[in-house]
């Protein structure tokens, strides 16, 4: 359980933890195998080797999450190609209602996101959800990824939090565990990312959120005590 009056600082990643990690891992690994097969007329499993062995290339980088390094990689829009697909863009359950009682709670509220800025405007304008976050932050701003060394101590000096108050929710490991190096005291991961796949497997290093109503539950209940103490 967390002891939220310990913490003043709420992060959240977007894809897989706000969103459901369905729309992109439908578009990657379909929708864009799809139409790449069209342009270069291969089959679509052709398309999907070829470009499952270019994202292994660069993933846990910039440009894996980089839409102007694809655009210009596959020859595709893929900005375009995402407003095609947008209509698959949901929010995850309860997500919404938790980030809206920590801003009841006076808990500082930010969205950090390796998705690239056209991605986070998409998103953001598809689901509405801008105005309930403190700050909207992409990493393609610092020119890191949130699993590169120096990018929480980088996001500091733009957004000012302190990381032995701060909890951060994450459906990636190797950001958890960057951000764990970097200082921040409260991390926590996403059970199942995607709707329509299976649960990760439960390991040891962090504590998985399966339904935001669980911590909110907490949440509520911590600051009902504070109040009654007070």
């Amino acid at each position: 359980m967390l002891n939220w009056n310990t913490i003043d600082t709420v992060l959240f990643d977007m894809d897989g933890t706000v969103l459901d990690l369905h729309f992109d891992n439908y578009f990657w690994e379909e929708f864009v195998p799809a139409r790449y097969a069209v342009l270069k007329g291969l089959s679509q499993q052709e398309a999907s080797i070829l470009l499952r062995s270019q994202y292994a290339g660069v993933k846990g980088t910039l440009d894996w999450y980089c839409l102007d390094f694809w655009s210009a990689q596959l020859a595709l829009d893929i900005p375009a190609l995402k407003e095609e697909l947008r209509h698959k863009i949901a929010l995850r359950p309860n997500a919404l209602p938790f980030i809206m009682a920590l801003r009841r709670q006076g808990k500082q509220v930010a969205l950090v996101t390796n998705a690239h800025p056209d991605s986070l405007r998409l998103k953001m304008d598809h689901t509405g959800i801008a105005e309930h976050f403190d700050h909207r932050i992409s990493s393609h701003d610092f020119g890191l990824a949130k699993e590169n060394a120096g990018f929480w101590q980088a996001l500091r000096q733009q957004f000012p939090y302190e990381p032995g108050r701060t909890l951060l929710i994450d459906d990636s490991l190797p950001v958890l565990h960057q951000a764990r190096a970097e200082g921040i005291a409260h991390l926590r991961a996403i059970r199942q990312p995607d709707s329509q796949r299976d649960a990760l497997p439960a390991q040891h290093s962090f504590a998985q959120i399966d339904d935001f109503a669980d911590i909110m539950t907490g949440l509520v209940t911590c600051n009902e005590q504070g109040t009654t103490q007070g």
